[in-house]
């Protein structure tokens, strides 16, 4: 039996809305005290895919303070989920953490692109499960991306708007290397970047920042034209995801097919137009669903 719709008003996301950036700053303050020190790291999946007793310490302060204030609501944590919890969306009002995103820059003091991520989405299912809050705080340079559902999104204040680049032959891209070594996935990642640098899409260039919502950010600013990556997680993407979104973006999977968040991979651009033109370009990696 499905889980009963919890209806939401306006005033209540408000709520949310201002809980999530004030916990979001109280986390950060965490992480940019830790961001220099020396860290105890252990890996999750695979030798490249890190965490530190800070992405737990975050996960939990996070969690705790939504479920004092929030008692009724659902969560999804990066670190939970990686020690055996459930990724499950149900019907009711949902906060899906990732603590760090951007873990091997926080590991190596990179703080040109470091950002504390929290992805405070929240997720109401009416006919769909639809992201209305999106949160992204970079810590390291107190740089709050915030997005609302029909309301616009904002770094300190200022609203975001993508770029309107339509040549992708004048486009900057944004991808990652990922943390699977697996040869196969490598040289399919190897191809792509090489049929969008290579004639005939030729880009002006393609970028590596290392945090999965910095990337979206930066697309919804307008100091990117698009970004893709295969083996990211949901909580890596839908908290920039609305952010995007509400600055002009348009998110599809990169096959160009509609976007599934729980496929682990995603194509942000500031555009259709430049959106349908690096689908043509992009080979696909099937990875299991989160």
């Amino acid at each position: 039996m499905a889980d009963e719709t919890v209806e939401v008003d306006e005033k209540e996301i408000q709520e949310f809305f201002d809980v999530a950036v004030s916990v979001a700053r109280k986390a950060g303050e965490v992480v940019k005290e830790a961001f220099y020190k020396e860290k105890t790291i252990d890996t999750k999946s695979c030798g490249t895919d890190l965490v530190t007793e800070t992405d737990q310490q975050v996960e939990a302060l996070i969690i705790g303070a939504l479920k004092e204030k929030f008692p009724s609501h659902s969560f999804i944590g990066e670190e939970t989920v990686s020690s055996g919890g459930k990724c499950n969306l149900t019907n009711t009002p949902t906060w899906i953490i990732d603590p760090i995103d951007g873990t091997t820059n926080f590991v190596h003091k990179w703080d040109n692109s470091k950002e504390l991520k929290i992805n405070n989405w929240l997720l109401i299912v009416i006919l769909q499960v639809t992201v209305v809050i999106g949160v992204v705080y970079n810590c390291i340079k107190d740089e709050m991306y915030t997005g609302r559902k029909g309301l616009g999104a904002f770094c300190n204040g200022v609203q975001l708007r993508c770029s309107s680049c339509t040549d992708l032959s004048s486009a900057l891209g944004i991808t990652e290397l990922g943390a699977s070594r697996e040869p196969s996935e490598i040289e399919v990642r190897i191809r792509n970047f090489r049929r969008l640098a290579e004639e005939p899409a030729r880009v002006h260039s393609i970028r590596m920042q290392g945090s999965a919502a910095l990337n979206m950010c930066s697309v919804a600013s307008g100091a990117a034209d698009f970004y893709y990556e295969y083996g990211i997680h949901v909580w890596d993407i839908a908290a920039a995801g609305i952010i995007a979104e509400e600055a002009g973006a348009t998110l599809v999977d990169p096959s160009g097919e509609p976007l599934d968040l729980m496929a682990r991979r995603v194509l942000v651009t500031c555009n259709k137009t430049i959106a349908q033109e690096v689908a043509k370009y992009l080979e696909c990696i099937d990875l299991p669903r989160d």
